[in-house]
């Protein structure tokens, strides 16, 4: 099962821009949580901990795709540097501002401006693999085993700020993210060989083609709904860890989470899928949304660790066959654009989910909370049944496709992750 993961990372350049990646996304699953963590220790308020988190999470999803869009222009080497500078003064001046105590709106402006600046490492990284690898079907295992590093992510970084939050100072977590970020992002934008070429990509001519919003447009608002999902559930997960008198545990219960999705996204980047990946994006959000509403029930750590495992499972196959939806749909030359569009949908929906999660919380307590995040599920669900999210790829021939992959030209939409084999590809959380 993992020597298809052995032949990509083998390929020049691969591990180490995807390791560095990794390295750099760790704040994607540090600073929200870390965010809640400190303002509810200072504060004692779960409303204005998601207040501040949502300030943080909005910024970061209205920004994403003129980042995404600048990177393609300008280049990574250019635009990451910069961005992860600004993120790392932002976050630094927010942490002062809760610490000391300044008025709001001083931490919730701060905190939208680091979110703002937060570079989007995920879109980068993909727009790497899709520069280096020339098979499609070993495009598919690439953005899949790139699913499993956002999944490792998010088990160690909710345990580590939790562990550092809860153990050591309520700043050393945030401090710790901002670190990493830093020297992740650095590290990555030095790399410059197997940077994607700024201002053109391999289908050349088509930079400026249509981004096919037929599709990326529902598949942002089905994606909202996860991110609700996700942030809810987040808020969630802490508050219920403290009523039960153990707050250290709301980070492994949040890997445990994560857990079940990384082993999901090994075993999907292992299996030559037949199904479209909007059939799998469909069906793995409905399983997702169904295995959320038990937890409203749950009054046991270890219960709620196993439900939220056997959860974990249906988030992977869900992220995988949305970043495949826009790799077969848009123009190569913006890519990192187009999967920021995506980004930005599931990124917007973390910060309400978040917020609606912390006002539950403080009215209803915990437990009540879980349903926002199961209400949020099925919200996605009906959004990603009652639309088409099928189209082939805008401004780009079945010419272009055989120059570039050396592949004969896909025979309906959906086949251009595999050359054509009918068996659809794979892409990626993100989030980043």
């Amino acid at each position: 099962m993992l020597s298809p993961y052995r032949r990509v990372l083998g390929l020049p350049g691969a591990w180490a821009f995807s390791a560095s990646g990794f390295v750099a996304r760790l704040p994607i699953s540090m600073v929200s949580l870390g965010i809640v963590l400190l303002v509810s220790t200072r504060t004692g308020s779960y409303g204005l901990a998601g207040a501040v988190s949502a300030s943080y999470l909005i910024a970061n999803a209205v920004f994403a795709v003129l980042q995404g869009r600048l990177v393609d222009r300008l280049g990574q080497s250019r635009v990451l540097p910069a961005t992860i500078l600004l993120f790392t003064l932002a976050l630094a001046t927010m942490m002062a501002a809760v610490e000391w105590g300044w008025p709001t709106p001083v931490p919730h402006v701060l905190a939208a401006v680091a979110g703002a600046a937060l570079p989007q490492v995920g879109s980068s990284v993909r727009a790497r693999w899709s520069q280096t690898v020339r098979d499609k079907q070993q495009l598919q295992t690439a953005f899949a085993f790139e699913a499993v590093v956002d999944e490792a992510v998010f088990i160690l970084g909710p345990t580590l700020v939790t562990l550092l939050a809860t153990g050591l100072h309520p700043l050393a977590g945030l401090v710790t993210a901002g670190v990493a970020g830093l020297a992740g992002t650095l590290a990555l934008a030095a790399q410059r060989r197997t940077e994607p070429p700024a201002g053109r990509s391999r289908d050349q001519g088509h930079s400026t083609a249509a981004m096919g919003w037929a599709v990326l447009a529902p598949l942002a608002l089905a994606s909202f709904g996860l991110g609700a999902l996700f942030g809810a559930a987040e808020v969630s997960t802490v508050a219920f860890s403290e009523e039960l008198g153990n707050k250290a545990a709301a980070g492994p219960l949040l890997a445990t989470w994560a857990l079940g999705s990384l082993l999901s996204g090994l075993i999907t980047g292992a299996i030559q899928w037949r199904s479209s990946n909007a059939v799998r994006f469909r069906w793995a959000m409905l399983a997702l949304a169904l295995l959320m509403t038990p937890l409203p029930f749950v009054e046991n750590l270890f219960v709620m660790a196993a439900m939220l495992f056997v959860a974990g499972f249906a988030i992977s196959p869900t992220l995988i066959a949305s970043v495949a939806l826009v790799e077969e749909t848009v123009p190569a030359g913006r890519l990192t654009e187009g999967i920021s569009i995506m980004t930005t949908g599931l990124a917007a929906g973390v910060a309400p989910g978040a917020a609606v999660a912390g006002v539950v919380i403080d009215g209803y307590g915990a437990s009540a909370s879980y349903w926002v995040a199961a209400v949020a599920g099925f919200a996605g669900v009906a959004l990603a049944f009652g639309t088409t999210l099928v189209g082939p790829r805008p401004g780009t021939t079945a010419d272009d496709r055989l120059a570039v992959g050396g592949h004969r030209p896909p025979d309906r939409p959906g086949d251009a992750l595999t050359g054509g084999t009918h068996e659809d590809g794979l892409g990626d959380r993100q989030l980043g």
